[in-house]
């Protein structure tokens, strides 16, 4: 017989309150829902009052250049509307986002709390294209979650997206988007023939219609590899693009950076600062005339201060972290991305005194306007590459690169991702084929086919 027993365990484990919980929250807002949420407070507490103060810790310097214009940036999702009766409800096409879309599929699935968070913090970092450019690492702490999310719990929820439809969703790079589409394939031995070619023959494939020399190659008939290859191109590599187009928006910078006395200074934008102070007079009343039935107003005075405190310390954080990246990417400031250097999120979180998650946070839907362009701050972060060298480099260097082969390529001669990698690493910059397909993506330029046809 199996005994019974009992035993006590002690652990510790950290948890927020929930004020520090809205804390969080409102760290990760962009300035427009964070401004949208404090004049809400302003609305409902009778001991706040919008202010014309100016930000904590702004660069005071009275050769200050006027603020710079706002940049296009940031996008939401299309919103359909109709004008008919309510009748014609029936009939509306309404634009779907991508992200809208998958999170149908994934309320139909019964999943565990924990793993339906990472699922949605994954959709939310997908491009306009489907693809997931983010780290899993950064996704991971985004969650914030306690415990923090394993890489192999990460893994799990990737998988569980790239499942949804449209098949080819939540892919790394154009050849796992292939792969996760040629997967579904009927005929297996079609199906193991396409994902060989896209594997490890898709550069042969983009440079040429003939499939005898790859056929070749792979020892198999010729006309088995016309149909693969027939099938293969007939595959989506933007499964993004099938779904609701978001509107572009304008955004307002959250932080300028302009050279004061030498030395590149970040400085917050007024324009995106929250007028807000505690009502003096009404909190002096209150004190003076306090009695046994003012539990309600004392809380709405203990949250009226709470505010003032969060919104300075908001803009204060964000203002230090900018200023450190700033600093560390000063070369970029100077000469534009070919001089971005590799920055990691935990050296910033260690040089301003926080943890890499509030980094995360404070870096996202935030935007700096520098004379190269309006940039979201994660943008600043790129993991180091290394040249035959020695030397170190960043990915967005290498990226910036590739736009400027492509921009230079002779006129009906287009190059292809692998001849682009060649001439990076005649430069010393040894970069895998897939890297420059992925970079050129986020660029938004054409496959070397659509290029050469365009220039015919």
């Amino acid at each position: 017989m199996t005994a019974l027993s009992q035993r006590i365990e002690m652990h510790q484990a950290q948890k927020l309150s929930p004020r520090l919980q809205h804390a969080v929250r409102l760290l990760q807002m962009s300035s427009l829902d964070f401004m949208q949420e404090v004049h809400a407070m302003i609305d409902s507490n009778p001991f706040l009052e919008g202010a014309e103060t100016d930000p904590p810790h702004e660069s005071h310097d009275a050769e200050r250049e006027p603020w710079l214009a706002d940049g296009r940036g940031a996008s939401a999702p299309r919103v359909a509307t109709d004008g008919g009766d309510l009748e014609s409800l029936g009939s509306v096409a309404v634009s779907v986002t991508l992200v809208e879309h998958l999170h149908r599929q994934l309320n139909m699935i019964t999943l565990p709390l924990r793993d339906a968070v990472l699922a949605k913090a994954l959709m939310g970092s997908l491009d306009d294209d489907g693809y997931l450019r983010t780290p899993l690492d950064e996704i991971a702490a985004m969650a914030d979650l306690s415990p923090p999310a394993s890489l192999e719990e990460m893994r799990i929820a990737l998988r569980r997206v790239q499942s949804l439809e449209p098949t080819g969703v939540a892919a790394r790079d154009v050849e796992e988007c292939l792969l996760l589409q040629a997967a579904e394939f009927d005929e297996p031995a079609l199906r193991s023939l396409a994902m060989r070619i896209v594997a490890d023959h898709l550069d042969a494939l983009a440079a040429s219609r003939d499939p005898a020399p790859l056929a070749r190659q792979l020892r198999e008939p010729v006309e088995a590899v016309r149909r693969a290859c027939d099938q293969i191109r007939r595959l989506d590599p933007h499964p993004g693009w099938r779904f609701g187009a978001p509107h572009v928006q304008y955004i307002t910078p959250d932080v300028g950076v302009k050279k004061v006395r030498g030395r590149w200074t970040a400085s917050l934008n007024p324009a995106v600062f929250p007028r807000v102070r505690l009502n003096q007079h009404y909190a002096d009343l209150f004190h003076r005339h306090r009695g046994a039935g003012s539990g309600e107003l004392a809380g709405h005075l203990r949250e009226a201060r709470w505010a003032v405190t969060n919104v300075q310390q908001r803009f204060s954080t964000i203002l230090e972290v900018a200023q450190a990246i700033v600093d560390r990417q000063a070369p970029f400031l100077e000469y534009g991305a070919m001089a971005m250097k590799p920055l990691a999120l935990r050296e910033i979180a260690q040089e301003v005194g926080v943890h890499e998650s509030t980094v995360s946070r404070v870096t996202s839907n935030k935007y700096i306007a520098t004379r190269h362009g309006v940039f979201e701050l994660k943008f600043f972060f790129s993991r180091a590459m290394t040249a035959r060298s020695g030397a170190a480099f960043s990915g967005t260097a290498v990226r910036g690169l590739v736009g400027e082969i492509i921009a230079a390529e002779a006129p009906g001669e287009p190059l292809s991702d692998a001849d682009i990698a060649r001439l990076l690493a005649q430069q010393g910059l040894t970069v895998a084929r897939r890297t420059v397909t992925k970079y050129r993506q986020q660029l938004k330029l054409e496959p070397v086919e659509k290029r050469r046809h365009a220039a015919a």
